[in-house]
């Protein structure tokens, strides 16, 4: 497990919550401008990879 945080930026696993306030926000009036798209909740994960 300390080898896999060691990759990630943020040094730490995700919390649920963190996910359900993306969600919530997404299903939210306040994202009605949005029409597609992906959203990546990796705490930095991906930008390592590039």
């Amino acid at each position: 497990m300390k080898e896999s945080l060691k990759r990630i930026p943020m040094g730490r696993l995700g919390k649920p919550e963190e996910i359900a306030d993306l969600v919530s926000f997404l299903a939210s009036d306040r994202a009605s401008f949005l029409t597609g798209g992906s959203t990546v909740i990796d705490g930095g994960m991906l930008q390592t990879i590039r």
